[in-house]
């Protein structure tokens, strides 16, 4: 006779973290005090929302977040798994129209690679910068 679990896990949740670079900068966004992870840095972005594309969650939130149009949504340039919370974090590449506002943010910063590492972010986003560290300079499309 087969054995069930008494109760199913949770699904993992997705979130997107928008992927912006302009003129070799990335856009990061410092998180505020109150929130989880408070004063981190992070790249922007957001839970999806029920039935909500990779895509359509992007365009979303940066619109919420930072007061901008998404120009373009391209492919995915990683993924991170995060089991003890159960969120799927997919980073997506975005080019934004405009100047970005600090909507929901205490500070945004556009950063060479270099000086990634010397920010603090969550662990997500972290190993995201690893991954851009490691690539060096190049396009955030050769990081996949």
């Amino acid at each position: 006779m087969a054995t069930y679990p008494l109760k199913m896990e949770p699904a993992y949740r997705s979130v997107v973290a928008a992927v912006i670079r302009r003129h070799g900068r990335y856009l990061v966004c410092r998180r505020p005090v109150h929130k989880r992870h408070g004063g981190l840095w992070e790249f922007p972005g957001g839970k999806l929302q029920s039935g909500e594309s990779l895509a359509d969650a992007v365009r979303r939130e940066l619109a919420e977040e930072l007061a901008v149009e998404v120009a373009s949504v391209g492919g995915v340039c990683y993924r991170h798994t995060d089991p003890e919370n159960r969120f799927v974090i997919w980073f997506i590449e975005t080019e934004i129209a405009g100047a970005p506002l600090p909507e929901e943010h205490e500070e945004i910063r556009w950063c060479p690679p270099s000086e990634l590492p010397l920010l603090s972010f969550p662990p997500a986003d972290e190993a995201f910068v690893r991954r851009i560290v490691t690539a060096g300079s190049t396009a955030a499309h050769s990081i996949r």
